[in-house]
């Protein structure tokens, strides 16, 4: 539909079942080096289910197809090898985790990905340095960073803390799932804010959303509408505005 284009993120026919309930039908994407895709629909239409087995969470099924990452198959990886290979999942309801400091966190999550990668753990001091860098870039105080992971924090705080996470572990494809649920209008553009300050040629963005105001300071590329575990239809960013409007039944038949 779109002509010939670099393939770097490819879901190809990828059927799921929860409890032998299929909940994605041979669903199928293609998302080139830079490109930023959202994908809408009503509830139940596999949005989430599509995020969580991209990214190796259990109790998913997959009958068929593949998950490729720069031609790598991630069905044949676990979770934590498909992060070290350059997938992120932002989730809609990031957890707490009392006792364990986000400054903690991140420095555990870089030095594991470094390993992998077979670079050199940086040293606390650079750490610090980098971890202070990226924080400035997207407005998040040095208090922030010192809490407890997630502990008492709001929604914005908690879904800027994903991007913070996010700029650190450099990704090559990062998944958005709903990460605009519970946010105010200035959480909201906050939180837009720093996915934008880290969009470049070379990273890429599936951002799953069920509002279009969202996608008023995300701009996507291509929007995707998804019911009853596949794409339905494509289109650019006025598809989005077009949803906004008259909603799905024009196109849910």
């Amino acid at each position: 539909m779109w002509g010939k284009k670099s393939v770097m993120f490819n879901v190809s026919n990828l059927t799921v079942s929860v409890e032998d309930n299929e909940i994605l039908k041979s669903f199928s994407l293609d998302v080139g080096p830079g490109e930023v895709h959202a994908i809408m629909g009503p509830n139940g239409s596999g949005k989430s289910t599509l995020a969580h087995v991209c990214a190796g969470k259990e109790d998913y099924t997959v009958l068929n197809g593949e998950i490729n990452l720069n031609g790598e198959d991630l069905l044949d990886l676990e979770a934590d090898e498909r992060s070290t290979r350059g997938l992120f999942l932002a989730f809609q309801y990031p957890i707490e985790i009392p006792g364990v400091t986000t400054l903690t966190f991140l420095k555990s999550s870089l030095e594991a990905h470094y390993k992998a990668n077979n670079r050199e753990v940086l040293s606390t001091p650079d750490f610090m340095k980098l971890v202070k860098k990226k924080a400035a870039e997207l407005n998040i105080d040095d208090s922030m960073i010192k809490r407890p992971l997630n502990v008492g924090f709001s929604g914005g705080e908690k879904k800027r803390n994903e991007i913070l996470q996010m700029a650190l572990l450099d990704p090559q494809i990062c998944i958005l799932d709903e990460t605009d649920s519970g946010l105010d209008i200035d959480a909201l553009r906050l939180v837009a804010e720093g996915v934008n300050n880290l969009r470049n040629e070379k990273r890429s963005f599936v951002v799953i959303t069920h509002y279009q105001r969202l996608l008023d300071y995300i701009k996507p590329d291509f929007v995707h509408i998804m019911y009853n575990g596949k794409i339905i239809e494509t289109g650019d960013s006025s598809l989005a505005l077009e949803l906004e409007k008259s909603g799905y039944n024009n196109y849910i038949k």
